[in-house]
């Protein structure tokens, strides 16, 4: 019997933009032939069959631009009986539900079958699908995207006889941060019996390979698996031309720009480096980027080699690079902070770092950026499950050994710091090793890395460690180091008599300690997450006015809400600590981010000033604490290099008198952030890749100033930035293409200011923390391309918010009300 179908396919790519652009659709028609040329003998359900497709029509573009492809559509398909003919039997009359792992065009994927008499429901699991290898994404997963799939297949049913099928699916992708950034594709498709009439007689063969030698010269093997690829460059960038810049925004020399005070960054970094990968080629073109003019443009060639990271591009870096070379330390430095922010970093990025500073006598600085950078390599290569590389094991073993052999408190510093970066949870008996044992720097890095760590790796150890810390069993330590054992204790998941033990110490500490730990609990008793709390609270000894009322002093602990999308939560966390005599002790500004079960910490900037109470006649210093000031930043979960202000009085004195007014700059330059690749193979057998690339521009800098005369310190710390987000989606068929492409930049600045006036005990302190006018760019288009046909329409927007103070803790307004008062 020959079967004819009526085939219909209607397919849609739109935006996820609020910007009112229609997306692209296509339409085909179609008429399928159906027949069965050969059963088994044996078994009847072991069938061959002939699938021919003719008269295809496509429509696109609201009925416009009708294509008739049927001379190139029209052959055979000779396919065995697949596992949805052998569900469709009769013998699943009665209604039931089963599941089973089936392979389709999709991969192999777990799929849920209702069966009733006359209708069969297929809905696919497209999460949990194998299929071959392509694409990437990056290591932290915020930074990626979120893929939303529906999949449904309703057959209807006469008997064994399909009726019709009407197979609809649906895909979601947006960025994980902002949702607005992203594509919806739909697809419909629709298969009804037209006619059944007489066919061809059946095959006498005995079996199936006999039977298909008696209508094929030769058989050709399909994988039904689609397999994944991606669309063809036609207009790659080159060596002469490497910079393609999506907005238009270029300078004379092609290299990024200062715009509006943060740095220009537009298209795809990853693609300048394609055209130096050409195996064609005899010399090493990446190199001439390198070695031409203008030279202004070697640091933007060097981060766009490291996005890259093809074998070309790290091979003429490797070769540009001279460590030894001092005139060379900004552009060392600017390669080492571009590795170790690198979204997803290779193997062979690794070892190159490792080759380049191994065995030479490096400048202090590139020394202590390199050390950071592996660390945060060593993480990133193990949450993409590459731990076990020798690169990796090598250089742990090798930064744990400098650990324990160096004598020098700053080098011991760096190697912990390094760790930090790398975040494993086997480095955490090593960090509390060096919280109790080590002297205060040592033990103040150890401590920094333990609070990183998320709450399942806090054990009982750590905590016996951490209180062992915070009520001095075995030495005194420093108040900076106590409060951290005990925000340690209390941050992750404390037991009742943990936390009733710190709520009662409290009125047994001095002033300025005790409020910030009285803060840091009230905090924690407005917060909905802590049941267990509650409980411990009902006991009238412990809640009541002497332990929960606040006490004398302006240190504080604070964690709140800053901006709140229907994606992202942001928070804003301060934490400052004075002396006893008013003088800041610690300053800690953090960001924190949280979208989708994703938590990530953008950025922190901590201020320590130490011994300065001894200048000002006041408290005796805390042990092995000289007088000096300086600056830790981590920046997208990257432990920067730390920025000593000065160290000593003599120290503050010449920098005072030779200072030269300008800021330190503590990071400077471009990275990616986000680098996603996917392919989305549809039940049609079309196919949409995504690509998604976000680059972030960065220029911080930090600056103190002393003035004798006023009795004044004031810091400074900004952080400009420019971010740039592009996303593709592209849907490809042999005879049409529809491109989606959506490019979004921001603009922003925080700075940090402080202000302190030591004319008078005790000391008044101001904290500022200010948010420039934000501006935001969205550029959003729709390509279509078939043979008599190209189209492209675009929607443009731009959007602006003011600038803003936060608002603080009450009494820092307080003393910014009077510091400022005469200004």
């Amino acid at each position: 019997i020959l079967y004819q179908y009526r085939y219909s396919l209607e397919g849609h790519l739109h935006h996820l933009s609020e910007l009112p652009l229609q997306g692209g659709r296509i339409q085909v028609e179609a008429l399928v032939d159906v027949q069965c040329l050969w059963r088994s003998v044996k078994d009847e359900h072991e069938q061959l069959l002939r699938v021919q497709i003719h008269n295809v029509q496509i429509k696109h573009d609201d009925d416009k631009h009708d294509e008739a492809v049927t001379s190139s559509m029209n052959s055979a398909i000779w396919c065995g009986q697949s596992y949805t003919e052998l569900m469709l039997q009769p013998l699943f009359s009665s209604y039931c539900i089963f599941l089973c792992n089936q392979g389709d065009i999709s991969g192999s994927c777990q799929v849920t079958y209702v069966v009733s008499e006359d209708s069969v429901l297929k809905m696919k699991d497209l999460h949990s699908c194998t299929r071959p290898a392509f694409g990437f994404s990056s290591v932290n997963k915020i930074f990626g995207v979120l893929w939303q799939p529906t999949s449904k297949t309703r057959y209807s049913m006469e008997g064994s006889l399909i009726k019709s099928a009407l197979s609809e699916e649906s895909h979601t992708i947006s960025l994980i941060l902002k949702s607005s950034i992203g594509a919806n594709i739909t697809s419909r498709q629709l298969l009804e019996l037209v006619t059944q009439g007489p066919g061809s007689n059946e095959l006498p063969q005995k079996s199936l390979p006999e039977a298909l030698a008696a209508v094929l010269d030769k058989v050709h093997p399909m994988n039904i698996t689609s397999e994944p690829s991606k669309r063809l460059c036609t207009k790659c960038p080159t060596v002469a031309h490497p910079f393609y810049f999506s907005a238009g925004f270029t300078t004379s020399s092609g290299c990024a720009e200062w715009r509006g005070g943060g740095l220009c960054l537009q298209g795809p970094w990853p693609s300048l480096m394609l055209r130096c990968s050409s195996p064609s080629r005899k010399s090493p073109p990446c190199l001439i980027l390198f070695l031409s003019p203008p030279t202004s443009c070697s640091p933007f060639y060097i981060e766009a080699a490291v996005a890259a990271q093809t074998k070309a591009a790290l091979a003429a870096l490797s070769e540009f690079l001279d460590m030894r070379n001092k005139e060379q330390v900004p552009l060392q430095e600017k390669f080492l902070y571009a590795a170790a922010f690198s979204p997803r970093p290779s193997k062979e990025l690794l070892r190159m770092v490792i080759d380049l500073l191994g065995g030479k006598k490096l400048v202090t600085s590139i020394w202590e950026t390199g050390n950071l950078a592996i660390g945060s390599l060593i993480g990133k290569l193990c949450q993409m499950q590459l731990c076990e590389l020798e690169e990796v094991r090598l250089q742990m073993e090798r930064i744990l050994h400098k650990l324990k052999s160096t004598r020098s408190n700053s080098e011991r510093v760096i190697y912990l710091l390094s760790l930090k970066n790398a975040l494993l949870p086997e480095s955490i008996p090593t960090f509390l090793h060096y919280a109790e044992e080590g002297p205060a720097p040592i033990s103040a890095t150890a401590l920094s890395a333990l609070q990183r760590y998320p709450a399942q790796h806090i054990s009982d150890t750590v905590k016996a460690a951490m209180k062992r810390i915070f009520y001095q069993v075995r030495r005194k330590y420093s108040n900076v180091l106590r409060l951290a054992a005990a925000e340690i204790l209390l941050d992750n998941d404390p037991s009742p008599a943990d936390f009733t033990h710190v709520l009662l110490v409290t009125r047994e500490l001095q002033p300025e300690m005790a409020q910030f730990l009285l803060s840091k609990i009230q905090g924690i008793l407005r917060s909905p997450h802590h049941p267990m709390i509650k409980d411990v609270l009902k006991d009238p000894q412990i809640n009541n006015y002497y332990f929960l009322s606040s006490l004398a002093g302006n240190s504080i602990s604070f964690l709140g809400p800053l901006a709140v999308t229907n994606d992202t939560l942001s928070t804003f966390g301060l934490k400052l600590l004075f002396s006893d005599i008013g003088f800041l002790r610690t300053s800690t500004t953090s960001f924190d981010v949280l979208s989708h079960g994703h938590q990530f910490q953008a950025a922190q900037v901590a201020f320590e000033a130490m011994g300065l109470d001894s200048v000002l006649a006041g408290d005796t210093p805390d042990e092995e604490e000289g007088f000096k000031a300086g600056m830790s930043v981590t920046l997208l979960g990257v432990q920067l290099r730390p920025v000593v202000f000065f160290d000593g009085y003599t120290d503050l004195m010449a920098k005072v008198f030779t200072s030269s007014g300008k800021p330190t700059s503590v990071m400077k330059g471009n990275v990616l952030l986000m680098d996603h690749q996917q392919a989305v193979p549809l039940q049609s057998g079309l196919q949409a890749v995504i690509s998604l690339q976000g680059g972030l521009g960065l220029d911080v800098s930090a600056d103190i100033h002393v003035n004798v005369w006023n009795q004044e310190l004031t810091t400074d710390v900004e952080t400009r930035g420019a971010m740039t987000i592009d996303f593709k989606a592209e849907l490809d068929a042999p005879f049409f293409q529809v491109t989606l492409k959506s490019e979004n930049e921001i603009e922003m600045a925080t700075n940090f200011y402080t202000t302190a006036t030591v004319t008078s005990l005790p000391v008044l302190m101001c904290l500022q923390v200010t948010e420039e006018r934000v501006s935001h760019g969205q550029y959003i288009s729709v390509s279509q391309s078939s043979a008599n046909h190209d189209a492209t329409a675009h929607e443009e927007r731009r959007t602006s918010m003011p600038g803003r103070e936060l608002a603080l803790h009450p009494a820092n307004a307080v003393m910014c009300k009077i510091l400022l008062a005469g200004q």
